[in-house]
C-alpha cells in the first residue's frame, strides 16, 4: 500500500493529473498538487476540485532543480505527470519539450534521490512506440521518435530508468495509451469532435481519420497509476496502461455522432495533419503485464467512456471553456 503521509502529484493542474488527484483524495491520501506557476494564481483543472483538507496546492515549475528539491522534501511518493504533451506544438518549439520533459524529469528524479530515495511513478506515453510494428504493442516494442514530443518522452523515460539502474531509485514507468475524458484539452480528437458538435457546428474540421488508437477512459488510466504505485513488483519496469482495444479515428467519430444524435459531416483541415513521417498510424496496447503484476482491468468500454465525456462536455458550464472554432495546437 502507499504510505498515507503525503503524495506529490506534478502536473496536477492538467487533464489526467486533476483526475488522479481526485482519485487519490477519494482514497484518503494527503496530496501536494503541483500547478505550473503563473501570476494569476490560477490552478488549471484543480479549480474544479472542491476544497479538501487533504489537498495542498503549490505553484512552481519542474524546470527549476532547486524548486524540485524543495517540494519533494516531505513526500513519500511522487506521481510525475508534469510535461508538455501537444505533438503539433513540439514541431514549433522542440527545445521547450527537452527542457520540460527531459530536464524536468531529471530534476524530479535527482530531488527524489537526494531527499531519501522517494518512490517515483513517471508518466510515459504510447507515442514513444510510434506506428505499431506489431500488435498488440507490448513493453518490448521498439521505440520510434516520430515527433520531437515522442523523442523528449523517450529521453525522459530513459532518464528516469537511469536513476533506477544507477542509484536504485524506486522508479516505475507508467505508459498510458491514449487517455480521454472530461477536461481533456481541445487539441485532442475526442474533445475536438464533441465540442464542435455541441456548439452546433455542421461541418467539423479534423485531421487524418484513418489512424487507430487504444483509447483509455481517464478514470481507468488513474486506476492504473494507483495500481502501479500500490505494488512494489512494478519498480524498475516500463508498464503499459492500455485497454487492449483498437478503434479508428473515423469509427470514434461515428460513435460520438451516434451518442450525440448528430448528422455532422467532417472536412479535412490541412493544419490538423501531421507531417507524413510523423503520423503514428496504429496504436494498440498490450495490457498483459499490468494485469499480471497488479490485477488491473479497465472498468469502462469505449461506449461508456464516450457517453460520460459527451455528457460532461455538453454541459454549458464546461463547454464555454472550449474554443470550438479555433484549432488548438
Amino acid at each position: 500500500m502507499i504510505s498515507k503521509s503525503k503524495i506529490l502529484v506534478t502536473g496536477a493542474d492538467g487533464f489526467i493529473g486533476s483526475h488522479l488527484t481526485e482519485a487519490l483524495l477519494a482514497k484518503g491520501y494527503k496530496i501536494k498538487a503541483l500547478s505550473q506557476y503563473n501570476s494569476f494564481n490560477y490552478w488549471g483543472w484543480l479549480e474544479d476540485i472542491p476544497a479538501n483538507q487533504n489537498l495542498e496546492v503549490v505553484s512552481g515549475d519542474i524546470r527549476d532543480p532547486h524548486f524540485c528539491k524543495e517540494i519533494t522534501k516531505d513526500v513519500d511518493l511522487i506521481f510525475h505527470l508534469a510535461a508538455l504533451i501537444a505533438i503539433p506544438f513540439s514541431y514549433v518549439a522542440p527545445d521547450s519539450y527537452v527542457d520540460t520533459n527531459v530536464k524536468g524529469t531529471l530534476n524530479i528524479c535527482q530531488a527524489a534521490k537526494e531527499n531519501g530515495n522517494i518512490r517515483v511513478i513517471h508518466t510515459s506515453t504510447s507515442e514513444v512506440y510510434g506506428t505499431a510494428q506489431y500488435v498488440p504493442i507490448d513493453e518490448k516494442h521498439p521505440k520510434q521518435a516520430q515527433s520531437p514530443y515522442s523523442a523528449s518522452k523517450i529521453g525522459a523515460d530513459a532518464m528516469a530508468l537511469s536513476f533506477f539502474n544507477a542509484f536504485n531509485l524506486p522508479v516505475t514507468i507508467a505508459r498510458p495509451f491514449n487517455t480521454y475524458g472530461p477536461r481533456q484539452s481541445a487539441r485532442a480528437i475526442i474533445p475536438t469532435i464533441i465540442s464542435q458538435i455541441a456548439n452546433g457546428i455542421k461541418e467539423i474540421k479534423l485531421g487524418d481519420l484513418t489512424p487507430t488508437r487504444d483509447f483509455n477512459f481517464v478514470k481507468d488510466t488513474c486506476k492504473g497509476f494507483i495500481a502501479l504505485a500500490e505494488n512494489d513488483s512494478t519498480i524498475g519496469k516500463e508498464i503499459n496502461i492500455a485497454s487492449n482495444f483498437e478503434i479508428s479515428m473515423k469509427d470514434t467519430l461515428e460513435q460520438i455522432k451516434k451518442i450525440m444524435k448528430s448528422d455532422v459531416q467532417f472536412i479535412t483541415e490541412e493544419q490538423r495533419l501531421r507531417p507524413e513521417k510523423s503520423e503514428v498510424f496504429r496504436l494498440w496496447g498490450d495490457n498483459t503485464l499490468i494485469k499480471e503484476l497488479t490485477g488491473f482491468t479497465p472498468d469502462y468500454n469505449i461506449e461508456q467512456g464516450l457517453t460520460e465525456t459527451c455528457n460532461w462536455l455538453a454541459n454549458p458550464e464546461n463547454l464555454k471553456k472550449y474554443k470550438a472554432t479555433i484549432y488548438n495546437v
